[in-house]
């Protein structure tokens, strides 16, 4: 049997080259670009209120800086990042580089996916096949990692109601960066009083049904995958039995077994 090795079609790489690059996304992003010289970092870019705008990756090659980013998200990416660069001396554009990911051993070059050690590895110019049968839903679902444009919304979403800080994608002693004043005081001044968690399902409802406890709202059910789920909830209202649709939705439940 082979290792489990995908090359994804809906990512996208853009490449960054240029003297003033590490520091140019060292003010924007949410992780520390320090960090990236030794493999990937998990990070995001936000709005200046501290709303999410797109998650990615990050390595920093020594002579470029790759961004592995949602495919759909690329374009409007690469258009803010332009839009902050002013005059630094940053070249942004995007890279005909493939995007692997498995998780058996990894092949030279490749890297762990930072977010959680369940999701393997990612490799950038590595040729694997289109398909290896993972169920990538079931295993991030089992792990309660979010999803660019299923949990994770551009302009709606708190980075740390989604779970960045457990997923390594913050930095709160880097300093600066766009929307970190939000972030930190979210981080430091206030106890959470929603965000995703994990949840068992019985029976099935369409992504971004609304959860009900004793009547009243209580969040919204997202990805599901082997009688789990990822559920955005309002905690103050959550309770261990409740309805989305025709499913049942219990809480609190384990991320994985």
């Amino acid at each position: 049997m082979t290792d489990p090795i995908t090359q994804t079609d809906d990512r996208a790489v853009l490449r960054l080259t240029g003297p003033d690059t590490y520091d140019f996304l060292q003010g924007l992003i949410t992780n520390d670009m320090a960090r990236s010289t030794d493999g990937l970092i998990y990070t995001a870019l936000l709005t200046p209120q501290g709303k999410y705008l797109a998650d990615f990756f990050v390595t920093d090659r020594g002579e470029d800086v790759l961004i592995d980013v949602a495919a759909p998200l690329a374009p409007a990416l690469a258009q803010r990042l332009g839009m902050y660069r002013l005059r630094a001396k940053v070249t942004i554009e995007p890279a005909d580089i493939p995007v692997a990911r498995g998780t058996g051993p990894a092949p030279q070059g490749a890297m762990p996916d930072p977010r959680d050690p369940a999701m393997g590895w990612r490799g950038y110019g590595i040729e694997a096949p289109a398909n290896d049968g993972t169920d990538w839903t079931a295993l991030r679902v089992a792990h309660c990692i979010p999803e660019t444009g299923v949990e994770l919304l551009p302009n709606d979403t708190y980075i740390l109601e989604a779970g960045f800080e457990r997923l390594h994608g913050v930095d709160f002693r880097k300093g600066c960066y766009v929307g970190q004043e939000v972030t930190a005081r979210m981080k430091h001044k206030t106890d959470l009083r929603k965000g995703l968690a994990p949840v068992a399902v019985e029976g099935t409802a369409p992504v971004g049904t609304e959860i009900t406890s004793d009547g009243k709202p209580a969040g919204t059910l997202y990805s599901q995958a082997q009688g789990r789920g990822i559920a955005f909830l309002r905690f103050d209202r959550a309770g261990p039995d409740m309805q989305a649709g025709h499913a049942t939705v219990r809480w609190p439940a384990p991320c994985s077994g």
